[in-house]
């Protein structure tokens, strides 16, 4: 896990992301928080979003962000009986995963920012879920598949087979267009 600090404030005060990628599937979770959330602040959001989707992981590695260098989040963590491991800024050899998401999502952001008018925090689960649902070359698959199994199921037109109509919702008709558009930003990511 690692931050993506120092965005534009958003309408509803975001600023940073938390990135939670995990090492196994490479599925990454991109939480949009205010760079001030307190440790317990975050380690609320870690239970609500990480924890029920998830379950509590074995080990942690991130870098030695203050956060989670506090005495709250090693106690935190050892109540749940996660072991912490600590990386320098960068280190490849442990973080790279993370590093490399971020990267990656950055990329994208930077990519759609143009193309979406607003808060960039209102289309990061749209983000997310191209990202997840994306080959990735290390796996050999998308993450969504190495974590659930099966290709992701959905009514909207996310592949690259053709244009087919499905209903005239216009949310589906908006959503399709914007995994459109992201889904080009991460082929230039």
């Amino acid at each position: 896990m690692d931050f993506v600090l120092r965005l534009p404030r958003t309408q509803r005060g975001k600023d940073a992301i938390w990135v939670i990628v995990d090492r196994l599937t490479k599925s990454a979770h991109f939480l949009a928080v205010h760079s001030t959330y307190s440790i317990e602040k975050l380690a609320q959001l870690y239970i609500d979003e990480i924890v029920r989707l998830h379950g509590v992981p074995i080990s942690i590695v991130s870098d030695r962000d203050p956060r989670f260098t506090s005495r709250f989040w090693p106690k935190f963590q050892e109540a749940l009986e996660t072991k912490l491991k600590f990386s320098t800024a960068f280190h490849p050899q442990t973080d790279g995963q993370s590093e490399r998401t971020i990267q990656t999502l950055e990329d994208m952001l930077r990519a759609c920012v143009i193309d979406f008018i607003g808060s960039w925090d209102r289309h990061l689960p749209l983000v997310e879920f191209a990202y997840n649902n994306s080959f990735q070359s290390s796996i050999g698959m998308a993450p969504y598949e190495a974590l659930y199994g099966r290709k992701c199921r959905t009514p909207l037109c996310w592949d690259e087979v053709g244009e087919r109509k499905l209903m005239s919702v216009e949310l589906i008709k908006l959503t399709n267009d914007k995994i459109k558009v992201i889904r080009e930003r991460l082929k230039v990511a």
